[in-house]
């Protein structure tokens, strides 16, 4: 499927907030204004959508399906607004997606970007209205870091969303990478130093090289998606699949239900990101190879696709910026995984 490409940002820009799912907005207040005003500094403008800016709950979910879809529409059909960003992710996107109207969307691409349980409107836009978005920071996790938004992952989306407008753009793999829950609840978001892990890079499973266009999902919603219309098609893929928690059970059975759904059979590459939360249940087996059981059930022997692990478009901090469908390089035959943007994600302007 060819996509449409939305057009680049430019400093000045207006970019809109809606919040599909949970409404962090109202919970993590002080986090999430915090990570409006990193929006500003970055050297954009910023409108919440209606229903965002009324900054009301209901339990999990910001409002109805019908109201957090409208939210998302009118800021589609604002010719101001260039692009939009999540608040955060949560459970329930999928709700909305009976409700968007992806014939307006069609007629006004512009960047969408957010990520975990925003997987689901991902495959819509994309299944729906031929639409490719960006699987990356939202504003209350990302940009709502104390105190300032992290250079790393702030330059990967000016680079996925401005800067790169020809050509190829390798990915460069950040010299640190963070798991640390700084709780919002509380002031520890932004009294509490963060707690660094040692960078070891990313790592190389299975050996190769692969092309294709990028699908970049949160594993669990993902495979929530299972038998609907929005499910993607996989065809020659390079798949990036993250977790914000797992275990050794829910990995073998995440893996097991994508080999059932013939997964491994069909995409060019695996990238697998890290894992949040990481529960080993006294088990001696690693995700990988985990992975590479489920692969091999399926395929019947050793993977025939590059495969490579620990990569940082996930929870875990900084991350990376991914467009959904650009065209893809993983390179997994040297020291060290290499994933290449053939394309760029955005049109000029």
């Amino acid at each position: 499927m060819n996509l449409i490409r939305p057009s680049a940002l430019r400093p000045g820009d207006l970019v809109g907030i809606c919040t599909p799912s949970l409404p962090a907005h109202t919970m993590f207040r002080a986090k999430y204004l915090h990570g409006i005003e990193e929006l500003k500094r970055l050297g954009f403008r910023v409108v919440e959508g209606d229903l965002t800016a009324k900054a009301t709950a209901q339990g999990a979910r910001s409002g109805t399906p019908r109201d957090r879809a409208a939210e998302i529409n009118a800021l589609f059909a604002n010719p101001e607004v260039r692009a939009i960003i999540t608040t955060i992710g949560g459970s329930n996107s999928s709700s909305l997606v009976p409700y968007l109207d992806f014939g307006l969307v069609r007629a006004n691409p512009k960047i969408f970007c957010g990520y975990s349980d925003i997987t689901s409107l991902h495959l819509a836009f994309r299944r729906h209205a031929g639409l490719s978005t960006f699987y990356g920071p939202a504003v209350m996790p990302s940009f709502g870091e104390w105190p300032a938004v992290l250079p790393e992952t702030a330059e990967s989306f000016l680079d996925a969303t401005m800067r790169h407008l020809s050509g190829a753009r390798e990915l460069v793999a950040p010299s640190r990478w963070s798991r640390h829950m700084r709780d919002a609840r509380t002031d520890a978001w932004r009294t509490e130093e963060r707690k660094w892990e040692p960078m070891a890079g990313w790592r190389t499973v299975a050996g190769g090289v692969a092309e294709g266009p990028a699908l970049v999902c949160n594993l669990n919603t993902l495979r929530t998606n299972t038998g609907t219309a929005e499910f993607p098609d996989v065809d020659g893929a390079i798949l990036f699949i993250e977790d914000m928690s797992s275990s050794p059970t829910d990995a073998e059975r995440a893996f097991r239900h994508l080999a059932a759904l013939g997964v491994f059979k069909r995409i060019a590459g695996l990238v697998w990101g890290r894992v949040e939360f990481w529960s080993d249940q006294g088990c001696p087996l690693s995700v990988e190879e985990l992975l590479l059981e489920a692969i091999e059930g399926e395929l019947g022997g050793a993977p025939t696709f590059p495969i490579a692990t620990d990569f940082d478009c996930c929870h875990t901090v900084p991350m990376l910026t991914i467009a959904q469908g650009v065209r893809t390089r993983l390179d997994t035959r040297g020291a060290a995984p290499r994933v290449t943007l053939l394309e760029p994600a955005v049109t000029p302007r």
